[in-house]
């Protein structure tokens, strides 16, 4: 389809091609730079082996749906950057404003030549470039992430302004993982906040926005770099912590109240076996363990010499039968 030019003021001065003989050398390597807004034209100097006055450049461009080249010159009401008689071995048109500019979906040529007093080079014709087909796309700027109830909320500007009529948007997609587990990809998101849900609460996830350029006339995709990889960790709030709390306060009480139970029940069950192995055997004083051990020692005749009659401890001892029993 063909696309309509902007008007030219009266003034605007017409650059036809020339094909006179080179008097300088051309320009070398013209490239054309093209990141977000940013857009420059730069090339390699002229050098000049006998003579050290200065080069100079001039730079003009025209629309693929024109012939006609034009000064790229302040002076003209509608151009906002000098590339005429410059020193320079580049020229930035990056526009100031989205009003000003080349129109980011016409395709635009660029071309240069060297200049000094009335000797001038050839032209160094540049391919013909459109901004929105051709723009290296940046990652979302000023991103901050706000971590939520098992959730991050994500804020980002664009990489960069659209004018509203130019039939194009961005689109954006997150890029995240817990750490050291598998990569989840969520989008296109047209808002430039994010909320990622149903997280992992008290977690630590990492994330990445990638922008992604869409015009619909005509049809272009431009996909943008990813933004550097940032760690977060999500958080509970007070209500939720409190249920936690509770739950585990009544778990471990149930827990204990079965083992408690747990616990006398067995001892109702298996006293007389708790019983045998806890009572201690009955003990053999040391003198009769001495004794037994040496019958021929007068270990008791010494006991009986010793122990005065007042002294001694009798204890009474009734031996009690039962009919039928021995």
């Amino acid at each position: 389809p063909s696309l309509s030019l902007p008007p030219l003021p009266p003034s605007f001065v017409l650059c036809p091609f020339q094909d006179s003989l080179s008097q300088l050398p051309a320009p070398q390597n013209p490239k054309i730079h093209l990141h977000k807004t940013k857009q420059v034209l730069s090339w390699e100097p002229v050098s000049l082996d006998n003579d050290t006055r200065p080069v100079v450049y001039r730079v003009q461009y025209k629309y693929s749906t024109s012939n006609d080249w034009f000064n790229v010159d302040i002076s003209e009401a509608h151009v906002w950057v000098n590339c005429t008689k410059i020193t320079s071995t580049e020229c930035n048109f990056t526009p100031t404003s989205l009003s000003k500019g080349f129109p980011p979906h016409f395709n635009i040529s660029l071309r240069v030549r060297a200049e000094l007093e009335g000797r001038v080079s050839d032209w160094v014709t540049v391919p013909w470039f459109q901004h929105f087909r051709n723009v290296t796309i940046g990652p979302p700027e000023n991103i901050w992430v706000t971590p939520g109830d098992g959730s991050l909320i994500i804020r980002f500007y664009p990489p960069f302004d659209i004018e509203a009529s130019s039939k194009a948007t961005f689109v954006y997609y997150v890029r995240y993982w817990e750490r050291e587990g598998i990569q989840q990809v969520k989008g296109p998101f047209r808002s430039n906040v994010i909320v990622l849900k149903d997280l992992k609460p008290l977690r630590t996830y990492c994330l990445q926005v990638n922008a992604q350029l869409s015009v619909t006339e005509p049809d272009i995709s431009r996909v943008g770099h990813w933004s550097s990889i940032t760690c977060h960790e999500t958080i509970v709030d007070a209500s939720t912590e409190l249920q936690q709390i509770i739950l585990i306060a009544v778990g471990t009480f149930l827990l204990l109240s079965v083992l408690a139970g747990g616990c006398f029940f067995l001892v109702l069950k298996y006293r007389s076996l708790i019983k045998h192995w806890f009572q201690s055997p009955p003990s053999i004083p040391l003198q009769i363990e001495e004794y037994l051990k040496d019958p021929a020692q007068p270990i008791l005749e010494a006991l009986e010499q010793d122990s005065s009659p007042k002294d001694d401890a009798w204890d009474s001892v009734s031996i009690v039968s039962f009919p039928g029993k021995e």
